[in-house]
């Protein structure tokens, strides 16, 4: 009786640990979503750098399909000086996230508000990302964008 009874205690607690492992990872991927999307509306190339994997495979909105070196040519060809240019600002609302292990999927609803000629356009866009933690580190390995109409 002792055994099945300790047996249950440490089975319970493995299970507790797992679970504030989860939430704990679930935080943090929404934390760094967040930081992500801060960044990208300064176009921070770091930010970037370590949001996406090498290996990253993005289809945007219009269908085309780039990988992180492309993403970052083109942010590394924008110029220094962009004053005068709109400015977009990226946020994340209705965040879901499926955590498989080391694997994640985040799905959010991307709202982008720019600045043009005093007047404020919004967009709304469907994200899908796939994360991997690898070595500790979370990266997206996938991702899609959809423009909600």
């Amino acid at each position: 009786m002792k055994i099945v009874l300790t047996f249950s205690l440490i089975l319970c607690v493995a299970v507790i640990g797992l679970q504030e492992q989860s939430e704990t990872d679930a935080e943090h991927l929404k934390h760094l979503l967040h930081t992500f999307l801060e960044g990208a509306s300064r176009n921070d190339v770091e930010i970037h750098n370590k949001f996406w994997a090498d290996e990253l495979i993005y289809t945007g909105s219009t269908g085309r399909r780039v990988g992180k070196s492309d993403i970052m040519n083109d942010l590394r060809a924008m110029p220094a000086d962009r004053s005068g240019e709109p400015v977009t600002i990226y946020t994340a609302e209705d965040i879901h996230i499926l955590q498989y292990g080391d694997t994640a999927v985040v799905a959010f609803r991307l709202v982008a508000v720019t600045e043009l000629d005093n007047e404020i356009e919004t967009a709304s866009y469907f994200n899908t990302g796939t994360f991997v933690k690898q070595n500790g580190i979370w990266q997206a390995v996938a991702w899609q964008v959809t423009k909600i109409p």
